[in-house]
């Protein structure tokens, strides 16, 4: 199995048999994954219906703003390449809408790189998706 890096930080890698040895001996572990596994589901889940029913504006700034959780950062070495194929658009689509984006003081790209400079207007161009998954990820993650 192979893992993609989208943005720098720190990534952990452990061996399948170890990771179940872990979950079998620790309750809190096994509950932790499941968590875990259930907010990426949910996620998944919402991604799908999200780019199957809402704007090329609203998927780029959901997927924008979720990798700015993810990874505590605005700015982000990403191509507009690698943005169209995470929500299911060609370059063009990711193209036009970030130049709109940039526009409105909302993002600044350049080759390779962008940076979220005004996250109050990004989150009012993303869809209520955002939102659902965060809050459903924060609620899978944080219950006990």
């Amino acid at each position: 199995m192979h893992a993609v890096v989208l943005v720098p930080g720190l990534a952990l890698q452990i061996e399948a048999a170890r990771l179940r040895a872990l979950a079998q001996r620790s309750v809190e572990f096994r509950d932790g994954l499941t968590r875990h596994s259930q907010a990426l589901f949910v996620q998944a889940q919402q991604s799908v219906g999200c780019n199957a029913s809402h704007s090329v504006e609203a998927r780029l700034a959901r997927w924008l703003l979720r990798v700015r959780d993810l990874s505590g950062r605005d700015r982000f070495k990403l191509t507009q390449e690698l943005m169209a194929e995470m929500i299911g658009v060609r370059r063009n689509s990711v193209s036009f809408v970030a130049h709109a984006l940039q526009e409105a003081n909302v993002i600044r790209f350049s080759r390779g790189h962008i940076e979220i400079v005004n996250v109050a207007e990004l989150n009012k161009a993303t869809c209520e998706c955002y939102r659902a998954v965060k809050l459903q990820y924060q609620r899978l993650r944080f219950s006990d």
